[in-house]
């Protein structure tokens, strides 16, 4: 089996592997889109990365492709629709993403609500300035209400999280329902929580889920955290309602032009940035490596785990 590596992954996982497996690594950091193509043809696996386009060109180029694999529980980078009419499956590695995602959730819901990244570097520049009882104030958690949008693996976590710090969860799935936690319509959960949390993948649906009349929704002392897709957020509408002041603040990992971010958002006092470090530890990337080789070994054995298409 020949299996062809997009973007140049930890190596660990792959230290194992049966002695008929050949993989291709890149010489650099990343194959390009015409790397794919010329050397497409000879493989049966792709082992694509969450953020790399793949189009129905690449596809085509697959001839003998049977399987695309990719790293990472997002799977909107890929055409799955086009894929199964090729008879291609697609998996995605959900299981490896969960914590350090809900880690970096709870970090940046505190970081917002506490002033934490505003407080870091405005005291580098104020110094002894910067100091006062009555000045710096954020809220706390406790007793405040999350509302979360999506309830899959991840959005349930995050509630098991949040509950230790004594905050109250509602949540938004159309599809499931979770017991233990209230349920309720979009709406109602933004007009209610005191932070939002999006948990969804990006689809048709989601796109743009979270726009000007939703953020009109939300309370003035509102918090949004965004550390699902980019798109799932109307960027510019959120960055007006910020210098507005309309939402108290927001925290977000992802957006919808990666890696550019809408200008103004960079000016903003009250909103902090991450550059889409969701799954960004050592021990998750090569958590989603193990993960991505046995949605391999699994497809090629009969019993196909995490298909997404």
């Amino acid at each position: 089996m020949k299996i062809l590596v997009t973007y140049d992954i930890p190596r660990n996982p792959f230290q194992e592997l049966p002695s008929d497996w050949e993989v291709t690594f890149p010489e650099k950091t990343e194959l390009t889109k015409a790397d794919l193509i010329r050397l497409l043809p000879d493989y049966e696996v792709l082992l694509s990365i969450f953020h790399a386009p793949v189009d129905q060109e690449i596809i085509n180029a697959g001839k003998k492709l049977k399987l695309i694999s990719n790293y990472g529980v997002g799977y909107n980078n890929i055409d799955i629709r086009y894929a199964r009419e090729k008879g291609i499956a697609v998996t995605n590695t959900p299981l490896s993403v969960n914590t350090p995602t809900v880690e970096l959730t709870m970090a940046l819901m505190l970081s917002a609500a506490r002033r934490v990244a505003e407080c870091n570097l405005r005291v580098r520049n104020e110094k002894e300035s910067m100091w006062g009882t009555m000045r710096n104030l954020g809220v706390g958690l406790e007793g405040k209400t999350l509302g979360i949008i999506g309830m899959g693996n991840i959005g349930q976590h995050v509630a098991q999280k949040a509950e230790a710090f004594g905050m109250k969860i509602i949540y938004h799935n159309p599809r499931t329902e979770v017991p233990g936690y209230r349920r309720t319509n979009l709406t109602t959960l933004l007009q209610e929580a005191d932070f939002i949390s999006l948990h969804t993948p990006l689809t048709t649906e989601t796109r743009h889920l979270i726009g000007e009349r939703e953020i009109a929704l939300m309370k003035p002392t509102a918090i949004l955290i965004n550390t699902a897709r980019g798109a799932v957020v109307d960027e510019r509408a959120l960055a007006q309602a910020l210098s507005a002041h309309r939402i108290a603040g927001a925290a977000l990992d992802v957006f919808e032009d990666e890696p550019h971010i809408t200008e103004t958002l960079y000016r903003l006092d009250n909103v902090v940035l991450t550059p889409h470090i969701g799954t960004a530890t050592i021990d998750a990337r090569i958590a989603m490596g193990r993960e991505a080789l046995d949605n391999i070994r699994q497809f090629f054995d009969g019993t196909p785990k995490n298909i997404v298409n």
